[in-house]
């Protein structure tokens, strides 16, 4: 039997990259995905084609993490097409490096909106959905942690508190046998670290460099640690923090 059958999960910024990746992952495993996205539904769409075309459950599902209107119909979304949830993959997220001259207000806000509200929002929603059979919170935070990189201020700020989010809510949320890890993963390949200019910049030639394991990551690096992280292989951690970054410090 594969690890995940007869589970839902909800997948968060999942029309890309790492998220799609994880969604892909955990269907192949016999999960009933929602696909969450906030703007790209033609890459949803895909993401949930791929899913079905190769024997899987998924749907896509629009919404803004940081809006509670949105959260909330993204749950009843799940609850109505697959009766539940199970599993939540906090993945939404975004980033903008700058030096600390160009810090606005504005950019600080667009990324705590997205990257701790956005989390703590749509954690609240799966804790309901959960309910007393309790599941698995998975949250993606990032090795800038560790590394923390010149300009890296706001993005660096909000993957610490995602970091600190998951050690409280594994104390607060044990006794509903709700277990909450983070994966933290090193430079990893995606159509947005491509947009961003990181791919083929000096900044990913020197992380390459201090990677023990000499390459940039990729999201099917990452997705089954969040399987693993899903599946009742992991029943004995929570709270951990799964650096999984080729080996960079």
């Amino acid at each position: 039997m594969k690890k995940l059958t007869e589970k839902v999960a909800v997948v968060t910024g999942a029309s890309k990259g790492i998220g799609a990746g994880i969604a892909k992952g955990l269907a192949a495993e016999g999960a009933a995905v929602v696909v969450n996205y906030s703007s790209d539904k033609t890459g949803a769409e895909k993401v949930v084609a791929d899913i079905v075309s190769n024997g899987g459950k998924a749907v896509a599902v629009q919404g803004n993490v940081s809006n509670q209107a949105d959260v909330d119909k993204l749950f009843a979304e799940a609850n109505q097409n697959f009766g539940g949830v199970d599993i939540l993959v906090n993945n939404a997220g975004v980033y903008q490096f700058g030096a600390i001259e160009d810090i606005t207000a504005d950019e600080f806000h667009r990324q705590f909106n997205t990257n701790v509200l956005g989390l703590l929002l749509v954690t609240q929603g799966a804790v309901k959905s959960f309910g007393d059979k309790g599941g698995s919170i998975i949250n993606i935070s990032s090795t800038v942690t560790r590394i923390t990189p010149p300009g890296s201020s706001i993005y660096t700020a909000t993957k610490g508190a995602v970091d600190s989010i998951t050690q409280v809510l594994s104390k607060e949320l044990g006794p509903k046998n709700i277990r909450v890890n983070a994966i933290n993963p090193g430079i990893v390949e995606t159509e947005g670290t491509h947009t961003a200019g990181f791919i083929g910049s000096d900044f990913h030639a020197e992380a390459i460099k201090t990677t023990p394991l000499g390459r940039t990551g990729q999201p099917d690096d990452i997705a089954p640690i969040a399987v693993f992280l899903a599946s009742e292989d992991s029943k004995w951690l929570t709270g951990e923090t799964m650096i999984a970054s080729g080996g960079m410090r």
